[in-house]
């Protein structure tokens, strides 16, 4: 029998999470408290139950939390520490690998280079790697409402930023009325530069963001992919490619992007063959880790043992890593797998 206990104790690999999406309540109060930032509370268990996101309208509403994150991300101690605990919290969850997504030019704003942004999380992932035997790669994002110039920006720093272990470039925020084409030069950059891609598109916005983020920004993972049925052509085009969806349930419900979790599309889609894996998006603004969003899965859509192995599988298979460390990883979590 399927329990939340056993699905804990598989291994897995998380691959869309939003770094100022998931720090805990008692190190955002101590970091407002060093840096004087004032925060909607002081009381940790008020605070996370402040920020975590029940009642949004929309997308654009549930990002406003991430105004409150940010804030507290401005020193390269606030985002080493952030990035330590976000290692030790996914190795609680029996993550092996994990990749995190951020925008760098969101930590400038007290003075800090996006590089030294970079730096300051690659040093706290690194002892987190060492600490706690997880493996982490990092992806820079830029934002749908820049202007292209600022993404061009972004895009050369992330490629200048691999020796980090930059992994791939994103683009994310507020979808509805921003087509991913317009950030296409930036894409450009970050494929010259050998960069992985993947693209938050189909949450807020049609099918039609999806098929944009794949010709025009060569996405090779789709974030979300929410409204991909609505274009049953183009699902097709995408399940013949394998082209990973990164699946988030609980935060698809949160923006309204589906009604109910029972309702979300990853049962359509895995049952018609697309390559999806589900993730959490944000582990403090959705209240969730992998395990919960796996379980959700088997509660609310009826996945199997064996088709959660295959999900888990999937991400695996499709991480921004070396062919090489892909198959190590893979033969790995095979064996384990079968252990469990």
């Amino acid at each position: 029998m399927l329990t939340r206990d056993l699905i804990a104790r598989f291994p897995k690999a998380e691959l869309h999470v939003h770094f100022d999406g998931s720090l805990r309540p008692e190190t955002m109060i101590d970091l407002a408290r060093a840096n004087r930032v004032e925060l909607p509370s002081t009381d940790p268990v008020a605070l996370r139950r402040y920020m975590l996101v029940d009642d949004a309208r929309d997308l654009e509403d549930y990002l406003k939390r991430f105004d409150i994150t940010v804030s507290v991300l401005q020193t390269p101690e606030a985002i080493e520490r952030v990035a330590y605990e976000m290692a030790e919290d996914a190795a609680r969850d029996h993550l092996l690998y994990m990749e995190v997504r951020y925008d760098p030019h969101l930590s400038t704003h007290g003075g800090l280079t996006m590089d030294e942004v970079v730096a300051a999380q690659r040093k706290g992932f690194d002892r987190g790697e060492r600490d706690f035997g997880i493996k982490i790669g990092i992806i820079n994002c830029t934002l749908r409402h820049y202007r292209p110039s600022r993404s061009v920006e972004i895009a050369r720093h992330s490629v200048r930023c691999k020796p980090l272990g930059v992994v791939a470039f994103d683009l994310a925020g507020g979808e509805a009325g921003r087509p991913p084409g317009l950030h296409g030069e930036a894409f450009d950059i970050a494929l010259a530069g050998n960069l992985g891609i993947t693209v938050h598109a189909g949450e807020a916005a049609g099918a039609e963001s999806v098929a944009e983020a794949i010709r025009r920004c060569h996405a090779m993972r789709i974030g979300h992919g929410t409204r991909l049925y609505e274009d049953p052509a183009l699902q097709d085009f995408v399940r013949d490619r394998q082209i990973l969806i990164e699946t988030n349930i609980t935060s698809n419900v949160q923006t309204r992007a589906v009604r109910s979790a029972g309702e979300h599309p990853v049962r359509r889609y895995f049952d018609a063959g697309l390559a999806v894996t589900l993730c959490t998006d944000s582990w403090l603004m959705s209240g969730v880790y992998l395990t919960d969003e796996y379980w959700l899965a088997h509660r609310s859509l009826g996945f199997t043992r064996e088709e959660i192995h295959r999900m888990i599988l999937n991400a695996f298979a499709a991480a921004f890593l070396p062919w090489p460390e892909r198959q190590a990883l893979l033969a790995r979590v095979q064996d384990e797998l079968e252990g469990v």
